[in-house]
């Protein structure tokens, strides 16, 4: 029988959520952070151990109130887009980080956004060069991480979100003249983010950068024309370009050093 697990899920949104009503329904202890008080009472009927606070505002009792007691701390936390994000993000997590105990793990939720296009298959060897703030930031973090944490934290970066509320279908209904149609697109179901955060937890892999993403890769003009015309809205157009650009990102290492064999390896098979 599994040793039951003390866990504090650090934002507990639309991936946290489901995440922490998972991890209780093998055993495990958990609290959970938002920063909307209406949230409170659902995490409480969910059976979680609620906490209200924001990064960076939180008292030191708060913060040592939420990290205590627990084995392990998943930060799921993603940055907001607005100025100087790059410096605020960091300056957010640093808040928190003093107070985690030193024998905590940690796991991260990252983001592929953190590569740079190179018109290739990308893996977690790659010395990445993010193009946007939002990839800048989260790079920026990652490395505070694996600074002040080592070996105790790993990073888990995810594609594209899809799953539940999150229909690919919207994300480019109506638009216009859309560019790099004929680049692969790189997504991620829910199910497959919980399950790859459950695969570290249970196999005890610290210290590693991972990869989460399906196996296959859709043609970006395709993928989201097929599922905007899914859901009864009018497909976006594209225009015809002769250079596109474009990352393909490797889910191998995830499959190898896991052992994780994807729910929903094919994007097309959900729309």
């Amino acid at each position: 029988m599994k040793k039951s697990k003390n866990i504090s899920i650090l934002g507990c949104g639309w991936l946290g959520l489901p995440l922490a009503i998972d991890r209780i329904g093998k055993g495990d202890t958990i609290k959970g952070s938002t920063t909307t008080e209406g949230k409170l009472e659902r995490l409480k009927a969910e059976g979680i151990i609620p906490s209200l606070f924001t990064l960076g505002t939180a008292t030191k009792e708060t913060y040592i109130d939420f990290v205590s007691d627990s084995e392990i701390m998943v930060i799921n936390f993603p940055p907001k887009r607005i100025p100087n994000i790059i410096d605020i993000y960091q300056e957010q997590l640093q808040s928190i980080l003093p107070y985690i105990p030193k024998t905590q793990k940690v796991i991260f939720i990252s983001s592929t956004s953190v590569y740079q296009n190179t018109n290739d298959e990308v893996n977690e060897t790659l010395e990445i060069t993010p193009e946007k703030e939002s990839g800048k930031a989260v790079a920026a973090v990652e490395q505070l991480l694996q600074e002040q944490l080592g070996d105790r934290v790993t990073i888990i970066r995810l594609s594209g979100l899809i799953g539940d509320d999150r229909l690919p279908g919207r994300f480019l209904a109506n638009k216009k003249e859309v560019r790099n149609g004929d680049a692969p697109i790189n997504v991620i179901h829910r199910d497959d983010c919980i399950g790859l955060i459950n695969a570290v937890i249970e196999k005890e892999v610290w210290g590693e950068v991972i990869n989460g993403c399906a196996d296959q890769h859709p043609i970006r003009k395709e993928y989201y024309t097929l599922a905007a015309k899914n859901i009864g809205l009018t497909p976006p157009s594209f225009i015809s370009q002769e250079k596109i650009a474009y990352k393909i990102i490797s889910n191998a290492k995830s499959k190898t050093l896991l052992g994780y064999s994807y729910i929903h390896p094919d994007p097309l098979k959900l729309i």
